[in-house]
């Protein structure tokens, strides 16, 4: 079943939605707050559209015809394993790409520079 996923993912990175092209133009090179983020992802028995393993933060892109229910079950899956699952639709992805930058970087936890962590003089 991984190698099914596997190639599912692979598949899927090499036709992505109009929306997921922005995304990913968005969130690629670690251009958001360092953060390394990866395409169609599996974890566990689901492919995540979008990761950051170091965050444990999954973005997702959504059409109108999601199943809801189903998304509900995922979503419960992947916090249960540690995630937190950010999800939009793609007509806000393509109209309104900066509101959906800045909800991702709210998600994201900024660590404060501590005394410890800085140069000695």
């Amino acid at each position: 079943m991984a190698e099914a996923k596997l190639k599912q993912a692979r598949r899927m990175r090499r036709t992505p939605s109009v929306a997921e092209r922005v995304l990913w133009k968005l969130l690629r090179g670690r251009q958001l707050e360092g953060c390394k983020f990866r395409r169609q992802v599996p974890v566990g028995p689901y492919i995540a559209d979008f990761v950051c393993f170091e965050h444990r933060l999954i973005v997702e892109a959504d059409s109108a015809l999601h199943d809801q229910a189903r998304d509900a079950r995922r979503d419960a899956w992947l916090n249960a394993e540690g995630f937190r699952v950010l999800r939009f639709a793609n007509s806000e992805i393509i109209t309104r790409p900066e509101n959906v930058l800045m909800a991702i970087l709210d998600a994201i936890p900024r660590s404060e520079p501590t005394d410890a962590l800085r140069p000695l003089r």
